[in-house]
């Protein structure tokens, strides 16, 4: 009897983080294809476009993945950074950060979990991070940015109850990396209260803590070292 090919696919592929995940995906012995895409990779994705969302899962229906990351997000741009002040809200800024950080990551969950395994262990997991946590905040500030965490933190805990219906086995998580050396992260290399990780290091932290994780975890925030963030 042949064994079903192993699959992950990887979202947001072409960043320090996403590279990363997928480099060390490819370097171990866990699964037999690891598929990266990104806005130039074959298929195309953009998960600001939902018909390129919907046209990635098509072309890839037939490799039943067990693993699919979403490896994308959003804090600053050249010009644009997190607020400081209720005066620096800006109403696109605002939607550019739900966007990216929660729209486009819950269609990639709308269009690939369906493609996923239908049975046995699955997992689907999303970046998110710290700051969206409502119970952990204590500085305030980073508005649209702790929001649109916090937007996606919902998303994955409903994500998860309602796939359990469907796979008892499937797991549905937020991932929080930790401070990691790429360009996201570039502009607050002044703060020393954040230990900083290169990309290998964060991204062995997350498979590690995904390669443990049991079906009545889903739902859940997991950080890098597998400790449990509060919503």
């Amino acid at each position: 009897m042949q064994v079903p090919e192993r699959t992950a696919v990887i979202i947001g592929a072409r960043g320090g983080i996403g590279a990363a995940l997928a480099d060390a995906l490819d370097a171990g012995d866990q699964y037999d294809r690891v598929i990266r895409l990104h806005r130039t990779s074959a298929p195309a994705i953009d998960i600001l476009d939902e018909a390129s969302i919907a046209a990635a899962a098509r072309d890839l229906a037939g490799t039943a993945p067990q693993l699919v990351i979403v490896a994308t997000g959003l804090l600053h741009t050249a010009a644009k950074g997190p607020e400081k002040s209720l005066r620096e809200l800006d109403p696109e800024w605002m939607m550019e950060n739900y966007r990216i950080n929660a729209v486009g990551p819950a269609l990639v969950a709308k269009y690939f979990l369906p493609i996923m395994a239908k049975q046995g262990p699955i997992c689907f997991a999303a970046l998110s991070a710290r700051v969206g946590s409502i119970s952990d905040n204590r500085l305030g500030g980073w508005h649209s940015y702790r929001a649109s965490k916090a937007a996606l933190n919902m998303f994955i805990r409903n994500i998860a109850i309602e796939w359990q219906r469907k796979n008892t086995q499937s797991i549905v998580v937020a991932l929080h990396p930790g401070t990691v050396e790429t360009p996201l992260s570039a502009p607050f290399k002044g703060n020393p209260a954040h230990e900083r990780f290169v990309p290998a290091r964060a991204a062995a932290d997350m498979l590690g803590v995904l390669s443990g994780l049991k079906p009545e975890q889903s739902g859940q925030i997991f950080a890098y070292d597998g400790s449990v963030v509060a919503p």
